[in-house]
């Protein structure tokens, strides 16, 4: 059966292909693109050109209008390229009439990152849910991957072959979506085994957008050698460790990262993953600051954490990393144009709605470990008042503790 992802070990040349509409104007349909071009990179593509067509909505049979649809073909003629990206979910219809236009591979978002999930999961059960997903995306596409049937005439007794095939495919697919999703089951319940066995300690799971450095934080905390890169997605399987504050223990969780316009069939598949998001007793809300459109990355977590954890109500801190990379310009005296995000200093942001969170807010760099001490004596805090709610014959322990001297004897403890 023809696969949809991309296998080439060699990198791709690409076109990105995104919208303008009346609910996304342009800058935010570049910001989109250029997020599609770091995806498309991290997949081991090579993009050279992006397109955006302004239109009220996305073309039913083609995405794009007619002429922007020309507009590429000539420059994939000339460039000679291979694969063309669009920035939103395709239809089947969608699909199969580009690929005709283009005579090259097309992809959407959704495939693009089916295919980083892939080439990223290591556990056994990263890998079931992600073929999972990649099923579910293929099951109303296969009529597309039977181009070979075309070339037969029509008339009676033509017809047959080629439906039996997509029916007896679908049947397979079927089977197999129902096999995977047992499987995720077992490995369901054995997960849940495994957190019972963990005992009553606290837990602290970090969330955030993808690539905010949460893998980064968690081998400062933890001492840990999870692995982390400058990649979209560099972690999938959750990770558990064991972190001492002081006298103090917890579990600290890393998650996968969140993404605009995250698949359907990723977010069912992986709900069982953020089952650690759901038992958390605190969430580490991970924020890249440098970020252009970190308040709209803020959103996009904290909706799939209502949508898939249901976890709006736990306790949470907002942990604003990469200070180091933050970068302002400041305006000229002349200039009358309003302020935008770009003109805030740090300082001034910290001074924003930042400041009315108190203490559910910090500013730190994981990179240059900037304020990480910080980050560690408020997790301290919020740990142990979680700690003795659950365990109030401890209380006194933890006064003994911090009644102890700078120098840190603790011998008559």
């Amino acid at each position: 059966m023809k696969e949809f992802i991309l296998t080439e070990e060699v990198n791709e040349r690409a076109v990105l292909v995104g919208l303008i509409t009346p609910t996304q104007n342009e800058a935010k349909a570049n910001e989109y693109l250029d997020e599609l071009a770091f995806l498309a990179e991290t997949a081991g593509a090579e993009p050279v050109k992006k397109f955006l067509q302004r239109i009220d909505q996305p073309n039913s049979v083609t995405f794009v209008g007619s002429g922007k649809l020309a507009e590429i073909k000539a420059f994939v003629e000339e460039n000679e390229i291979g694969l063309v990206i669009c920035d939103d979910e395709l239809s089947p219809k969608q699909l199969k009439n580009i690929e005709q236009a283009l005579q090259v591979k097309i992809l959407d978002r959704t495939s693009l990152i089916l295919d980083i999930f892939a080439k990223r999961a290591q556990t056994a059960h990263a890998k079931t849910q992600v073929e999972l997903a990649q099923y579910q995306y293929l099951l109303p596409r296969l009529t597309r991957l039977w181009t070979h049937l075309e070339r037969q005439r029509g008339g009676i007794g033509m017809r047959g072959p080629g439906e039996t095939q997509i029916e007896t495919d679908r049947r397979i697919i079927l089977d197999k979506i129902s096999l995977l999703k047992q499987e995720l089951k077992h490995i369901d319940r054995q997960k849940s085994i495994q957190r019972k066995n963990r005992g009553k300690m606290v837990r602290v799971a970090l969330v955030g957008y993808t690539n905010v450095g949460k893998s980064t934080l968690m081998n400062l905390l933890s001492k840990s050698e999870v692995f982390a890169e400058n990649k979209l997605f560099a972690t999938l399987d959750t990770t558990v460790r064991k972190v001492i504050i002081d006298n103090l223990p917890f579990l600290l969780t890393d998650t996968v990262g969140f993404i605009r316009k995250l698949p359907t069939h990723l977010v069912e598949s992986f709900k069982s993953t953020l089952d650690e998001v759901r038992e958390a007793d605190l969430l580490l809300h991970i924020v890249d600051i440098s970020h252009p459109a970190f308040e709209e990355q803020i959103e996009i977590v904290n909706k799939t954490l209502y949508e898939v954890c249901n976890a709006t109500d736990k306790p949470m801190i907002l942990v604003f990393n990469k200070i180091d990379a933050y970068k302002h310009v400041e305006k000229e005296p002349d200039d009358l144009s309003p302020r935008t995000r770009e003109n805030i200093s740090l300082d001034e942001l910290k001074e924003s709605w930042m400041s009315r969170m108190h203490e559910n807010c910090i500013f730190i760099s994981a990179r240059e470990r900037s304020n990480i001490e910080e980050l560690k004596q408020l997790l301290y805090q919020r740990v142990k008042e979680i700690h003795i709610t659950r365990f109030p014959y401890n209380d006194f322990l933890f006064e003994k503790y911090d009644s102890l001297d700078e120098s840190g004897n603790s011998d008559n403890f």
